[in-house]
């Protein structure tokens, strides 16, 4: 772990005291997430209702700049600048390095034509069996843990060779036992889950930049 990543571990340390009982899992999920994108690998997230929100703004936090300047490289400015001259500078100004991400909640006419023809259960699952690969990782969503077409997508992954990692409350429900890392926040009811979400995700955000970005 480099000195600015280290930074952000100890600010979501010190900042979110009542989250220091899931902090082992927080920091695996980091070394996964870490691992999957040094490899070239997708970051994929999906979730239900405030948690397909969630799942959406994990993606946010990672194909933009979050934390830190994400400028492009010296060689991708001058492959623009030679293509497109003072337009290319236009574009090297205005783009941001990336780490690969996709919500599976944001695709609304795959979901709602899967659901409508298909298995409504299976939504997440078939966007699994479609973008992934070897070496992705599943950032899966739910505050139960029991929600069905979550769980039936964390299980599509593990066949094929798609890590996944769990986001849920305290009791973790069916997803803690089919996660390669079950991140359960001290708490039950579905507002205070997600209230504690969104200090996981940011610190896992801000530590992936910090690594690849440094």
């Amino acid at each position: 772990m480099n000195e600015k990543v280290q930074k952000e571990w100890d600010l979501f340390i010190s900042n979110y005291p009542q989250l220091s009982g899931c902090a082992d899992d927080v920091l695996a999920a980091y070394e996964l997430m870490k691992n999957t994108v040094l490899k070239g690998g997708l970051v994929l997230t999906c979730g239900n209702g405030g948690s397909a929100a969630d799942a959406e703004h994990i993606v946010s936090e990672l194909m933009k700049g979050f934390k830190r300047s994400r400028q492009v490289t010296a060689e991708q400015r001058e492959m623009l600048v030679t293509a497109y001259r003072g337009e290319g500078v236009y574009f090297a100004d205005h783009l941001q390095r990336a780490i690969p991400a996709i919500s599976l909640a944001s695709q609304t006419s795959l979901t709602t034509a899967f659901t409508n023809d298909s298995a409504p259960d299976m939504v997440f699952a078939q966007q699994v069996f479609g973008y992934g690969c070897p070496g992705d990782v599943l950032f899966a969503i739910t505050t139960s843990g029991n929600s069905k077409n979550v769980v039936n997508a964390c299980k599509v992954a593990k066949v094929f060779g798609i890590a996944t990692i769990g986001l849920t409350g305290q009791d973790g429900g069916a997803l803690k036992e089919v996660c390669d890392i079950a991140i359960r926040v001290p708490a039950d009811e579905t507002f205070r889950v997600q209230e504690y979400h969104r200090p996981v995700y940011h610190a896992l955000c801000a530590m992936i930049e910090a690594e690849v970005f440094e």
